[in-house]
């Protein structure tokens, strides 16, 4: 399935707000994106070089271990293999930009003395930037709460656990820095046996809920952190640091909306893409010498997808 991000591409939609008073600065800005954390942080498994799907096998077994005797004795249904298919999805950008906007602009010198001119550098370079993290931002979001009806986006996570029976359910509530241990607990308790100490086993937590948690480690809460908080220190203890509970290692998954959790093994969450450098990589076209006309296009194209592979061994907190 191909989906596309038109960001722009009506010249008549481009707002270009300017005093042109004073000394241009040379520093674009841009309001702040959320970071792609799960993919650049190493949070799932990724599987490059998906050029259509990939089939995730599911290995599960009966009671394998009997009584010896002098004969081979098959064990019946030993084995089952079953399968969980990974698809990733097409998407593209496409911006265009008149140049003729930026005659009047600060940078006009930058483009260049002839009629024929050139995007300002600076600005080509800040915009190559700001959409490969913007595609970043929508990635982080969607690796998680993507739902496959909503145009750019792919079925996400928790969109397909809550649809999964397998996957284990735990309610969940809204998160404060005096439930947060209680709520986090119900997560640690839920964890199958199995992989409880797991080296890969993570708790994937959403912004509010690390916060909330950080702040109770800080002191004044309650289940004995006592008032001083960790190391007596305060609210001062904690410095961006690896964060574990009961054991257990915590990831802020900035995709996840508030007060919501996943806890899994890192080798059981997987991200599929056909280049992962797709994801990154933003082409800057100079139309005029093949259209002729005065016109720069911006465009990306990736594919990404998502699945996991055993549902049962994911506890879903929501």
């Amino acid at each position: 399935m191909k989906r596309q991000i038109n960001l722009d591409v009506d010249n008549s939609l481009n707002s270009l707000t300017t005093t042109y008073a004073g000394e241009f600065a040379g520093d674009y800005i841009a309001a702040a994106l959320l970071s792609g954390s799960t993919i650049a942080n190493g949070g799932i498994t990724i599987k490059p070089n998906v050029k259509y799907k990939e089939v995730i096998k599911k290995v599960a077994s009966s009671a394998i271990v009997a009584d010896a005797t002098c004969d081979f004795s098959l064990t019946a249904d030993a084995l089952t293999l079953t399968e969980r298919i990974l698809q990733p999805e097409e998407f593209q950008v496409n911006l265009q930009l008149c140049k003729k906007d930026y005659r009047n602009d600060w940078e006009a010198v930058a483009m260049g003395y002839s009629a024929y001119d050139n995007m300002p550098p600076k600005f080509s370079d800040f915009l190559i930037s700001y959409v490969a993290e913007k595609v970043a931002e929508k990635t982080e979001q969607t690796i998680w709460a993507g739902a496959n009806g909503n145009a750019g986006e792919f079925d996400g996570f928790v969109t397909l656990m809550g649809a999964d029976s397998d996957v284990v359910d735990v309610s969940g509530t809204t998160v404060t820095a005096a439930n947060v241990i209680a709520e986090m607990g119900k997560i640690v308790d839920a964890i199958p046996s199995t992989l409880y100490g797991k080296e890969d086993m993570f708790i994937y937590v959403s912004q509010n809920m690390a916060r909330a948690y950080v702040r109770a480690l800080g002191g004044f809460g309650a289940n004995g952190l006592g008032a001083a908080g960790t190391n007596s220190q305060g609210t001062q203890w904690w410095n961006n640091g690896a964060l574990t509970f009961d054991g257990v290692k915590i990831f802020v998954a900035n995709g996840l909306a508030d007060n919501k959790a996943v806890a899994a093994q890192k080798s059981n969450l997987y991200f599929g893409t056909g280049l992962l450098s797709d994801q990154s990589e933003v082409r800057l076209i100079d139309t005029s010498e093949t259209l002729g006309d005065q016109n720069v296009r911006i465009i990306m194209r990736y594919t990404a997808g998502v699945q996991y592979g055993i549902g049962s061994e994911i506890v879903l907190y929501s």
